[in-house]
């Protein structure tokens, strides 16, 4: 502990004096930060890559908390993506400034300790390294935009609203669905460039329910819009609605996806959908990749909505549900009353549930196979002023009737993959292995 209390002491001073530089900074100076704040505070840190890019650079993600090498039951976990397009450079920036600030101020402002104590922090600063290597130094030019393999990332997600089965999907894309599979994400939003505007779900339709007055409604449309309106009121201009002279007003700052632009194949729907995520886009900057000289002002726009948005994980209600011998289980269907996700919400591996809901009384429905449907209704208080969602656990009883569990649908218990570059390689073998058989077959009943 007198070690940690000198390295987080020492960082603490040579960043007050210091900080880290706002400029730029390439994969390998972006490599070797990581690796510095790693190494210097390993006890609230913890450093690893969730894949590579397609010309082999690492995606490193950096976890911040108290526990920042394994999951702990009652912390959620949160994550910030940036420079998903690559030539949208501020949010990388942004998102190691943020860091730089977090592990600078722990243990000495009361918030940004109590958020890395009360929840466990994954930033992921480049999603596409291969772009921002690529980009020209250009507000608003889409060199750089694409992925080595000339691909939108933000495209190429599967999409709840359109059949994208077998599909290839991009490494850095694979990546990062692998790792949702990984980590329980409760709350998370994605870093852009190009306008002023916090953008919520759903980001497509295809003309069903969801549709609504122009807009893409999601069933938690309600807890969307506080998320977004919490992003643009704490920061500097968004809620304004035009800081960009070239851009369309957003009333509060803030849009449905849809109604902006349909968009198929986004990130922030497959989380929400599949990985239970609720995840915003963030659009932070009117010019993608500005001139060094802004990004301080950028920084100090961004920063308390930032942390304001991080607090947001521990609006509603979590818990555990156990089964009549007080064991947690996996896959038990968690569903609030008026809330028709496409994919039900479940609990992980560890038995644990997360519900964000704003303020209000809510009636929970929980099944699980071979027991009794639980049903509660429960007063939910405001969360993130006290750091903790409302714990709420549930005790099921074994059922001597069939199950009545919530089936989920097979695309919800095995989102769609895609084919990789290496599948082409075992694809012709697999197809000429079933016509031999089929002409064997054959040959064997004709004689």
């Amino acid at each position: 502990m007198f070690v940690f209390m000198l390295c987080l002491f020492l960082w603490s001073w040579l960043s007050s004096i210091h900080g880290l530089e706002f400029h730029y900074h390439n994969s390998m100076e972006m490599e070797q930060y990581l690796k510095d704040i790693n190494r210097t505070l390993p006890d609230i840190t913890h450093l690893h890559s969730i894949g590579q890019s397609v010309e082999g650079r690492e995606l490193w993600v950096l976890i911040l908390g108290q526990h920042p090498r394994e999951h702990r039951t009652g912390i959620p976990e949160f994550k910030y993506v940036g420079n998903m397009h690559g030539n949208e450079a501020v949010g990388r920036v942004l998102l190691l400034q943020l860091i730089d600030y977090l592990t600078s101020r722990y243990l000495s402002d009361p918030l940004v300790t109590s958020l890395l104590n009360s929840s466990r922090v994954h930033i992921l600063p480049s999603m596409n390294p291969d772009g921002f290597e690529s980009s020209a130094r250009e507000c608003m030019y889409t060199k750089g935009r694409y992925n080595k393999n000339g691909v939108d990332l933000n495209r190429n997600f599967p999409d709840a609203f359109e059949s994208t089965t077998g599909r290839k999907r991009e490494k850095e894309v694979r990546a990062v669905m692998d790792w949702l599979k990984t980590q329980s994400f409760v709350l998370s939003a994605n870093l852009h460039g190009g306008a002023v505007v916090a953008s919520y779900p759903y980001d497509n339709s295809n003309g069903g329910s969801e549709l609504q007055r122009g807009l893409s409604i999601s069933p938690d449309d309600d807890v969307f819009v506080h998320l977004a309106k919490t992003y643009s009121y704490s920061h500097r201009e968004m809620h304004n609605g035009n800081s960009c002279y070239d851009s369309q007003d957003f009333s509060h700052g803030v849009t449905n996806g849809y109604h902006w632009y349909p968009l198929p194949g986004g990130m922030q729907d497959y989380n929400y959908v599949w990985a239970q995520c609720l995840e915003l886009t963030l659009e932070i900057s009117c010019c993608k990749y500005p001139p060094e000289a802004q990004l301080p002002g950028l920084w100090a726009a961004n920063k308390p909505a930032l942390l304001a948005y991080m607090q947001q994980v521990h609006l509603g209600v979590k818990g555990v549900v156990m089964d009549s011998y007080g064991k947690p289980v996996q896959n038990a269907v968690v569903e609030v009353a008026g809330r028709r996700n496409v994919c039900p919400f479940r609990t992980d591996r560890n038995g644990e549930y997360y519900r964000l809901l704003l303020p209000g009384n809510y009636t929970i429905k929980v099944t699980y196979p071979g027991h009794k449907t639980l049903t509660r209704t429960i007063p939910v208080p405001y969360g993130p002023d006290a750091f903790s969602a409302l714990t709420h656990n549930f005790l099921l009883q074994t059922s001597d009737y069939s199950s009545t569990a919530t089936q989920l649908p097979q695309s919800c218990t095995t989102p769609d993959l895609g084919i990789q570059e290496s599948d082409s390689a075992t694809l012709l073998p697999s197809v000429f292995t079933a016509l031999t058989l089929f002409l064997l077959q054959t040959l064997l009943m004709l004689s």
